[in-house]
């Protein structure tokens, strides 16, 4: 990866892990499937009827809208709805780093280097340490539910690697497209009729604040920028980057919302990034350091 594009990736990471906090914000006013639906809603109108429909089949458009929306963000929502804080559900969701170097290696027959593994095992480490964290930032449904939704990430990173589009920002735009109706009646069949009723009444500053920063900067910008480095390099050098994501999201979460920030959540974060250091750049410092030696 180039020093230009690995810049833009962790410009991305960044925003991507203060998005949490603005999450975090729009559900103090809105319901998760319902602040979910709003954001996609807004992505897909009005641009798709500025913007061509991608030269890729339905299926993967349609599979790839579904799995973003509502397996990944609609299922996050409703985990940090259940608990969990922005912070921690920033470090949990890097559990689909792991889900899809396993998918990767079984569906687009990906290599895994020694390095990977070492700089795999050794994030998982800060994982787990996340399941020591006792000052209430942490329920096992909010986890669970996040997990669950790391699964839709490793999917959708194969999913934009077998569509094989050159037209990112179009396939972005049309794939938003379909998560709202679905996500408009989880709201419906969770919370009833009273979601719709009290919507303009719910509604207010922050969460106007929250659906805005999530659907320009974080979707539109985040995921054409992101599917771009995808269809560029392979799945296994692009996703470990998402690494980052819990550093920024504990910082956010930090200062937005004054989140303890525990010796737990120290090491978890300090593990990760260690992690993807080895992951990402191991091979070059071996051949740095045989290039030293032998001379």
């Amino acid at each position: 990866m180039t020093k230009k594009d690995l810049i833009i990736a962790i410009f991305i990471t960044f925003m991507w892990g203060v998005n949490f906090s603005f999450i975090k914000m729009g559900l103090g006013s809105l319901d998760p499937f319902m602040l979910a639906a709003l954001r996609f809603f807004l992505c897909a109108i009005p641009l798709i009827f500025f913007i061509k429909k991608p030269s890729v089949e339905f299926k993967y458009i349609i599979s790839y809208g579904l799995f973003f929306g509502v397996g990944l963000w609609g299922i996050l929502y409703l985990g940090m709805y259940f608990g969990i804080s922005a912070g921690m559900a920033s470090i949990v969701l890097q559990l689909g780093v792991f889900f899809t170097v396993i998918l990767s290696y079984f569906i687009l027959k990906e290599k895994i280097n020694i390095y990977n593994k070492i700089g795999f095992v050794c994030a998982l480490l800060g994982i787990f340490l996340v399941f020591l964290v006792s000052d209430g930032t942490v329920t096992l449904i909010g986890v669970l539910l996040v997990i669950l939704s790391a699964v839709s990430w490793a999917l959708l990173n194969i999913i934009i690697k077998k569509a094989q589009t050159k037209e990112v920002f179009a396939f972005l735009i049309w794939s938003t497209l379909f998560p709202p109706i679905p996500l408009f009646f989880l709201a419906y069949l969770t919370q009833g009729e009273i979601v719709f009723v009290n919507f303009i009444q719910d509604i207010d500053i922050k969460a106007i604040i929250s659906i805005i920063f999530q659907v320009y900067p974080t979707t539109i910008f985040g995921y054409w920028v992101w599917n771009s480095l995808l269809s560029k390099y392979p799945v296994s050098l692009v996703s470990p980057l998402s690494l980052l994501i819990p550093i920024f999201g504990l910082l956010g979460s930090f200062v937005f919302f004054n989140e303890e920030v525990g010796i737990y959540k120290i090491l978890a974060c300090v593990i990760i990034v260690v992690g993807l250091g080895i992951n990402t750049f191991g091979n070059k410092i071996i051949k740095i350091f045989k290039h030293d030696y032998k001379s």
